[in-house]
Formats: C-alpha cells, structure tokens, sequence
C-alpha cells in the first residue's frame, strides 16, 4: 500500500482487518497517536489525512492508500498549537495530548485563515474538540491554549513552558508503556472468568499457558483472571485466548447489594482466611472488624458515641426540628486512566527480571514482583518513563503485571500485557458505591451538639471503604458515633481512588449541614465558619463569603420557570502525608546536574518540581538540571498516591542541591575559591550527592512508617462554591462557575498546581452528574465497559474555573506544602448537590445526579 506519512512516501503492509492506529503504531513506529477507546470516543488517535482531522481507530487501514497521513510527529513542535499548550499547561498526564494537539490545530489553521488573529469564544473551542477526552482534566489550560494560538500569540519561539517534559509530551516522543517495543516481543492476552463465583476444574490450551488463579482456584467475580497466553501478534492471541478451555464447577453467587446482607444469601468470604486476603479499596492498615455473613463491620471512629446517639434519640422522641436525618447513596466511580494498566516483561540471562510499567509506584512494584517470584529486591528492575494517569488504580503489583512476567518467563522472550478499554472499565479498579445514614443535631445556640453516621461500603469484593471515619475531623469535636460497614459481592474489586472515602464523605456531610443551616436560618458559609475550627479553612470561608457569586445568588427555592441557578457550597480536608525515607541524589554529568529518585510522574508534575526547586536553590538555568525518574536502581523514593509525591520529593531536592553547592565549594579549588557555580560543574564530571528528607519541625502524628507512609501534622483544606443552572424541563444540570479555595501551604509549581486543582474539580463534577457504573442485577457483568457507556466529562462540559491557594498554616512543615490533589476533588459533589437544592429546592439524595432522578424529585 503507498500512503505518505509525515511529507515521506511509503510502502507499508500489514494485516488484512488492521486499523490506521494499529498501522500507524506497530508497522510504522509513530507512537505519539494513542489508541484508548477503539469506538471514536475519546480522540486520542487523531492524525491528518489530507488535511482533516480523522479518529485511526475506526478508519480501516486499507483506507489510507494514496492519502497523505500527518501524525502529531509530523508537526516537528513547530506548530503555535504545540507552544500554546506547553506555555499554558494543557496537559497533565499528556496521553491525550497529541489527539487534541491534532484537532486544535486544524481548528487555529482553519479560524485564523476565515477570521485572521482573532480569539474564539470558549463554546467555539469546545465545539471544535468536543470528540476529544481528558481524565485529568486540563480542559482550562487547553481552552486558554488554543484561543492564544488563534490570536497569534504564540508564533514565535516562547519561554521554557512550567512543566519540563512538555514538549515530549506535545511531540509525541514521550514513551509510555503502551509505546515499549523490543526485539521478539509478544504480545499478552488475559483469559478471564465468565461466571461470578466458581471453582475452576481446569484449564487446557497447551503448556505456553500461564495460570493466574489463587491457591483454592476460585474465582469471585466475572472478569477475573484465570490464565494469560501470548502470541507473535495481538489477534493471533485473542484467537489463542478463545481457544483456551476452562471448566467451571459453578457455585451460588450473590451480585446484589441487598441480597448480599440477607442471612441466607450465599458468602463470598466462608473461611477466616479468605477474608484476610481480601482486597482493599483503601490505602494503609486494614482495621480488624467483625463478619456477619458478607457484612463486615462496624468499623468504629467514634467521640463520646452514645453520647451522640442519646441525644440524637431523644431529640426524635421530641420532634425536634433542628435534627436533620437522611439516607444518601452514591454509586461507583471508575478511575479510567487514559492509558490502560500495561506491562511489558523480561527475563535476562543472569535470572532477573525488567518491568515496563504504567504505574504510580515504581518502587512498589519492584518490591512486591520480588515477592512474588523469589527474587531479590535488585534483581527486579521497573521502568515508567512516562504515565498515562491513574488516579489511585496503579498503585502495587496488578494482575497483567504477574501475567506479563509469567508469560516472558514461559515463552523466554519480552511479552506485552495491554488491558483493553472494557478490561480497564471492568477490572481496573472503581471508587466503592455507598449507602450512608446521617442524623445531625443542632442545639438551641446552633452548634453542633451531635452526629451519627453509618456507612455500607459497596466495593465489590475488597473490604475497607473507609467513608464514615472520615467525618471525625470536620467541625469541631462534638460527639459522634461513626460507623463503617462493607457489604461485599461477587463483583469486581474496588480500589483506592483520589481521596479514598473522601468525596462521599462530604456528599453526605457537607449536605446534611447545608440542611441545617436551612433549618436554622444562618447564611451556609457563616455556620461552617462558626463550627469549623480550622484557621486556614476559615481564611477560605472569609474570601468565599465575599464571592459576587455567593452575595448574589438568588434565594434557595425562590425561583420557578425552566431554567433556575443556584449556588452552593461545601467544604473538606485531607491528612498530610508523605514518605520521609525520600532521597534525592544529584549527579553532575557533562556539567548538567542529573537528579534521580525513584518516584514516578503521572501527570502531577515531580519532574518539574524537582527540578524548579534544584534550579532556585543553586540558581542554574533550567537547561543546566535535568530530572531522571520512573525507575527504580536509584535512591528510595516515593509513591504517587495520598498526595505524599511533592511533600516529600521537594525537600529532599531541596537538600540534595545544598548538599551539592557545600560540595563545588569544597571542590573548586585548594583555598576553596573558583569561578561560577557553572564552571565549577563543568569540572566536578561523577560528583554525587544524597539528599534526604528532613524531618518537620513538630514531627509526625505516626512513629512509624507503614509501607512508606507517615502521617503528618495538620490537614490540608478546601472550600468550593459552585454555580449550577438547572433545566427543570429535561432534567440536566449544568455546572456553569466553580471557586476552589485550597489550603495546602506553598505552592511549588503555581501552574501545575491549578492545573491539577482544576482536574480534581472537573473529576468531581464527573463524580456528581455522569459517572455511574452499571453491573448487571443477575449475572454480575459489567455493562458500562465502554467510553460511550462510561460517561466522564469532556471540554463542553466544565465551567469556568477560579483556583484560589491559601499558602499559610504549613510553616512547620519542611518546604511548607502539602499535597493538594486529593483535596481538590473531595466537596465538588456536595457543592453541586447543594447548589441544586438552591436552584429548585429539591434535595439531592443520590449520585450522580441524572436528569430521570430530578425530575422525579420535582415532580409534585
């Protein structure tokens, strides 16, 4: 077939049924366009063919001869597109990058030829890439990006951007795990299970197979891994995988939330051993509970608990009106990482073993591969150069991970392991459902004066949704009885996801106090303010309170016709945690200074923030340091996950890089004089230095580490306020402004960091009006398993977003910042949910908040 790619004319072949994405990527090597959704949803795969911007994965490869194709490699950088989203950050992860990049640039090629150096309005930009899907959410760093380029602004060469792998990212040279490819490489097919609870008899297709079923060969939930095979090509391993034979004896399953708690349904988790190993949906200790069939729980965090239930009691006894009780629910959240769980695998000649991983913890996975196959911790070498997001799902050894390693090890050669987009949306894990009952209870002066809530999890198989403990650090210490239950099921396991139990904490909470300050009469933002003992939230709540948005809002419940806005608001906080083993250590390589540590960059911007931190600490240009991270035979560093990346890397880069400058000063000559810092580099070729991070200056809430983790002291804060306009006519909410206040301490990157708040509120607004996984009642198959299914917000559906950062209360901290995208996202539902009782006076009970449920709460 002759087709030119990229001004080149080429001969390309290849197989019969193959798509352009497929061409594109495994013949000809071009990995900057993306394969995600395979159904034309998410944009990801958009090239140029003949000038139209054109999604690979539906168009037949056949289609492409005689056409002239331009990848996001073809544009070289040199498009105004590509500098605009590098200058305003509209990337974060950067998997979808490219996709949009082709898109905006047709459009600013297109509007500036019929409308000269003009900027577009933002309903333009989002109808022009309305096909296009973020997870992370830089949906306003890309709006701001394109309507620069259209005006022109971005012609010419520009400043180093904010994050320093923009560029690579922009290109299409930044190399995921989805891009690795290897000499002899295979690629890997999961077989996985087709009945919701059986013990597998057998498993036949030959010896190449490898078994990933668990030691009583038992499967508890459709979709779960029974074996892997590999092939030369990816169909010709499906076609194996079909071939593979498993016998089921099937046993009574329960997919069901409410049949689950009935004493005669059937157990997931008969023995105690079963139930130690169940899987868990939130980070650091598992708290011994009790079981009750397929309930386990409570789990308790209570402040004088019968206290709080006493007068909760005797307050229903008397009818009175400042108590306010309801029953909320939320459904499952699905992480949906743009780039898929993937693994490629290899065995060397000396017995040890290379992982190339899309994962948030290099280090973790290095530690648990050699675990699991008998090796030593060097002996296990996990690269992730680059992360297509994840939100909570990659955080430890997954399941094509062992397969990918198995399957190398069988076949004596590099196998590939990709999760296919129902893969992911089935079995890559999900923020946990929950039914939450809350009773709260103002005494006559209008303070808290008591609170219950009891909490079912619903997480599938894993246990440990954490929702109710949470509340225990919000509004003062008035008693309360908290309680945690989950109900496990013959489904898919949940897993920890951006503030494990935060957001429906506060969907529940933040409420119920809306409520009460509805029931007593007093402004929502005051009665926080007053209940709300913490000085950096209360620096949030003066400056929201003076918000145009909130001051003139109409009345809750005043307005009538079709269309109505309301406002609302909702607070939340968040434990500072970090790793305080981090090192960083520095090397100065043909007078560049080399960082590394072994820590990962999934979006949230570690590279730049060491780097930006080496830089003003020795005064270099940014050109003179550059950051190597995502693999492990370094220094320990830490986790992407509990917003911990940042509180622990920037110190440590910070005390690397005074380490270093002692070091050229000592080095620069016998008296200890010299020339500039960067002579002085130009002749220290091998100097290393270590950095580690320095203790804070009260300590830590927790002695000891757990799996890398301590507790910090304080918590970071977040106050929302949120416009809404509501159709009352077809049922559809549609979030119009958002202000977030953060109060995290220092900000290390000002424009990763908005860009990354922005992402937390977007995922929110996701959380709160589109989001909802669906399980079939009967058979427990997962059947949004699809983009088109799986609804997450694209760039037409995000409001103007006003990110506010107040940078005190952290002083004692070493750096004085803490972590800040976990917080972000946690009281967006609530403020949503709040803002739609303003706006039509109907309270809000479930999530998300679809239009078939708000009518029916309008109706009379």
């Amino acid at each position: 077939m002759d087709v030119t790619v990229n001004g080149s004319a080429r001969q390309v072949g290849g197989e019969a049924d193959a798509t352009a994405v497929q061409l594109l990527r495994e013949t000809l090597g071009l990995t900057g366009t993306k394969l995600v959704c395979g159904a034309g949803v998410c944009g990801a795969c958009t090239v140029h063919v003949d000038g139209v911007p054109t999604v690979a994965c539906l168009t037949p490869a056949s289609a492409l001869e005689g056409t002239s194709v331009t990848t996001v490699e073809g544009l070289q950088g040199k498009h105004a597109v590509q500098r605009a989203f590098a200058a305003h950050d509209a990337l974060q992860c950067g998997y979808c990058t490219p996709g949009f990049v082709m898109e905006a640039s047709s459009f600013v090629d297109r509007r500036r030829a019929e409308h000269g150096d003009t900027a577009p309005s933002r309903a333009e930009i989002a109808s022009a890439l309305a096909g296009h899907l973020c997870r992370c959410g830089a949906y306003e760093g890309i709006y701001a990006a394109v309507a620069a380029a259209c005006t022109g602004a971005h012609d010419t060469d520009d400043a180093p951007p904010p994050r320093v792998e923009a560029m690579a990212k922009i290109n299409g040279s930044a190399l995921y795990t989805t891009d690795v490819h290897m000499d002899g490489l295979l690629e890997g097919v999961l077989v996985r299970s087709r009945h919701a609870h059986a013990r597998v008899t057998s498993v036949t297709g030959g010896d190449r197979v490898v078994d990933l079923l668990p030691a009583d060969r038992t499967v508890r939930y459709v979709g779960q891994p029974i074996a892997a095979v590999a092939a030369e090509s990816l169909p010709a391993a499906q076609a194996a995988a079909e071939r593979i034979q498993v016998a089921y004896e099937v046993l009574p399953a329960v997919v069901d939330l409410h049949r689950a708690e009935l004493p005669d349904s059937p157990v997931v988790y008969p023995t105690k051993q079963e139930r130690k190993l169940a899987p868990k949906s939130s980070e650091g200790l598992s708290i011994p509970a009790r079981w009750h069939g397929n309930v386990r729980g409570p789990v308790s965090m209570n402040w004088r608990g019968g206290l709080a239930v006493k007068r909760i009691e005797q307050a229903r006894e008397q009818g009175e009106d400042r108590l306010v009780e309801a029953t909320f629910t939320v459904e499952p959240q699905v992480h949906t990482p743009l780039e898929p769980h993937a693994c490629l695998a290899s065995w060397d000649r000396r017995g040890e073993l290379h992982l190339w991983v899309s994962t948030q913890a290099v280090g973790v996975v290095a530690e648990r591969a050699a675990e699991r196959f008998g090796l030593k911790p060097g002996q296990v070498h996990v690269s992730a150069e680059h992360v297509g997001g994840g939100f909570g799902a990659k955080l430890t050894l997954t399941s094509e991970i062992v397969a990918a390693a198995e399957l190398a090890r069988r076949h004596a050669a590099p196998v590939r392991v990709v999760l296919g987009r129902a893969e992911e949306l089935t079995d890559g894990g999900y923020r946990p459902g929950a039914r939450a009952d809350i009773a709260m209870l103002a005494d006559g002066d209008g303070k808290l004066a008591a609170l219950t809530l009891d909490v079912h999890g619903d997480g599938g198989t894993s246990v440990g949704s954490g929702v109710a403990a949470l509340a225990r650090f919000m509004y003062g210490h008035a008693p309360r009885r908290l309680r945690d239950y989950d109900i496990v099921t013959h489904r898919p396991p949940a897993t920890p996801f951006r503030g494990p139990g935060g957001p429906p904490m506060a969907w529940v909470l933040e409420q119920t106090v809306d409520e009460m300050a509805h029931r007593i009469g007093e402004d929502p933002i005051a009665l926080r303010r007053r209940w709300d003992g913490n000085s950096k939230r209360r620096a949030l709540y003066d400056l929201a309170a003076g918000l145009e948005m909130w001051t003139g809002r109409p009345a809750a419940g005043s307005q009538t016709g079709r269309f109505r806005r309301g406002v609302g608001v909702a607070a939340a906080n968040w434990m500072y945690f970090l790793d305080r083993g981090t090192q960083v250590e520095l090397t100065v390589e043909d007078g560049i200074v080399v960082a590394r540590t072994t820590t990962q960059d999934m979006g949230q911007g570690s590279r730049s923030v060491i780097a930006d931190v080496i830089v003003a600490e020795l005064g270099l240009p940014p050109g003179r340091v550059r950051v190597d991270i995502g693999r492990t035979g370094t220094v320990h560093g830490p986790a992407s996950g509990g917003s911990r990346t940042t509180a622990s890397i920037g110190p440590a880069a910070r005390d690397a890089a005074v380490r270093l400058r002692a070091a050229l000063t000592d080095k620069a000559t016998p008296r200890g004089t010299g020339g500039s810092l960067e002579q002085r580099l130009a002749d220290a070729e091998g100097l290393r230095v270590v950095g580690s991070r320095p203790r804070d200056r009260r300590g830590y809430v927790t002695p000891v580490e757990l799996d890398h983790l301590v507790v910090g002291r304080g918590f970071s804060g977040a106050v929302h306020v949120t416009e809404v306009e509501v159709d009352t006519r077809l049922g559809r909410t549609r979030v119009t402004r958002v202000w977030g206040g953060i109060a995290a301490g220092r900000i290390y990157s000002p424009p990763l960091a908005r860009s990354q708040c922005q992402g937390g509120v977007i995922q929110g607004i996701g959380y709160a009006l589109y989001e909802e996984r669906i399980t079939d009642p009967l058979t427990g198959v997962v059947l949004s398993d699809n983009l088109e299914d799986y609804r997450i917000p694209g760039i037409g559906d995000i409001p103007e977003i006003d990110i506010h950062f107040h940078e005190a209360g952290f002083e004692h901290a070493d750096g004085g910042g803490v972590g800040l995208g976990e917080v972000s996202t946690m009281p967006v539902a609530a403020a949503i949910g709040n803002a739609v009782h303003a706006a039509t006076g109907w309270r809000p009970l479930h999530l998300p908040i679809r239009p078939d449920r708000l009518l029916e709460g309008l109706r009379p």
